[in-house]
């Protein structure tokens, strides 16, 4: 598996564009714009393999089940870095580092 340097899941980009709606932080017209840039990147849909992934992983790591199919999500990329401020600095969840950016 190639490791990708970012990347983007089907979970990820519903999650964008109801936050940018719910808080009006772009119009319309560029929201539609960055879902075509995000939808471009390297993509993971979400499946039934992303799904059960991501139950597997907060079963292991007793995570919310939303956080942990991002990280599925991550490994099934082969990102070794998932940037976050939600979970543990530095710790890793499968094949993944969590990273929290803000720190």
């Amino acid at each position: 598996m190639l490791e990708t340097v970012f990347g983007v899941s089907g979970q990820t980009l519903a999650e964008f564009a109801n936050v940018a709606r719910r808080k009006s932080v772009f119009a319309d017209a560029v929201v539609d714009e960055w879902l075509v840039f995000l939808g471009a990147l390297p993509f993971v849909p979400v499946d039934q393999a992303y799904v059960i992934a991501g139950l597997h992983l907060a079963r292991r790591y007793q995570l919310k089940y939303y956080d942990a199919a991002l990280l599925a999500a991550a490994e099934r990329l082969g990102a070794p870095i998932f940037y976050t401020e939600d979970l543990n600095h530095n710790q890793v969840y499968g094949s993944v580092r969590a990273v929290n950016p803000f720190l």
